[in-house]
């Protein structure tokens, strides 16, 4: 008797693997099922829309529209995007290394950090339109220029989410590293900046996105034209000429620019915390 029991859990179990693998791939499609069908009703309504009421393609350019501008200017399309991504790499990398470093410098002490974090707040209240030309007559027009507006963007949520992280290190695990005669840059190193690690992901997945959005700005402000003129040229020019398709490409490609930097940083972050940290551990699960 308990053989026969033994003989039919197995293909039991067995037989319930590829149903649950195949449940899972089903609820997979069924929950991307409703974006893909909004986006696919928004794009097939903007076309009929713009077919019916004869929209003049200057004024409201059809889907069909953007898809052929892009095409037919896509080596353009492709420098200025090019342009865009190494500019928003560099000033992003920067944010990174400074951000992180004040940030550790600030949290190694109460009284710098009472002193300096001020006037990091005061800078990131000035517009950087307002600031953009100095950056311009100190660096002059071009990618130094364009590249530090990117870096003061993405600065301060780098600061300021990896300073919260630095300060938020458990009270009790600093009580016994100082028990056991831990010196600050121990303390520093081993406790506080793997405690902060959770939020330094989560300045990461901000600032990512500013540099495009400061890339952008910069080269409207100091960019330079020609054949390698980033995508704050190329809107310049598209609208300066009323291409307006051309202009919606533009500015599709930097959304798609900063979608991706977006998603690359996110799966850095999963990869970095999924196995310790509990937010990244529950979304791995499931």
């Amino acid at each position: 008797m308990s053989e026969k029991a033994t003989a039919g859990v197995h293909p039991r179990k067995s037989a319930s693997a590829p149903g649950r693998s195949s449940s899972k791939g089903r609820a997979f499609w069924v929950s991307k099922l409703p974006p893909v069908s909004a986006f696919v009703v928004f794009i097939g309504g903007w076309e009929l829309f713009c077919r019916l009421a004869g929209m003049k393609p200057y004024l409201l350019p059809k889907p069909s529209d953007i898809v052929r501008a892009a095409s037919e200017n896509a080596a353009n399309l492709w420098v200025s995007v090019y342009t865009t991504m190494i500019e928003s790499v560099l000033g992003f990398l920067i944010s990174i290394v400074l951000g992180v470093g004040f940030a550790i410098i600030l949290a190694s002490s109460k009284l710098i950090e009472k002193s300096i974090y001020p006037y990091a707040i005061i800078l990131q209240t000035i517009p950087i339109v307002a600031v953009a030309p100095i950056i311009v007559i100190w660096f002059g027009a071009g990618i130094n220029a364009i590249v530090t507006i990117a870096f003061l963007i993405g600065f301060f949520p780098m600061l300021s989410n990896t300073l919260i992280g630095l300060n938020s290190a458990d009270h009790n695990m600093k009580n016994l590293f100082y028990l056991y005669n831990a010196s600050p840059l121990q303390t520093m190193f081993r406790l506080r900046i793997p405690a902060a690690l959770p939020y330094i992901a989560a300045g990461l997945k901000i600032s990512c996105t500013l540099a495009v959005i400061g890339a952008i700005v910069g080269e409207y402000i100091a960019g330079i034209g020609g054949g390698k003129g980033g995508l704050g040229y190329a809107i310049t020019v598209a609208a300066s000429r009323l291409q307006t398709a051309y202009l919606f490409a533009c500015g599709l490609s930097a959304s798609l620019l900063g979608i991706a930097f977006f998603l690359i940083v996110n799966g850095l972050s999963k990869w970095l915390l999924s196995s310790w940290h509990e937010s990244e551990m529950n979304s791995s699960e499931g």
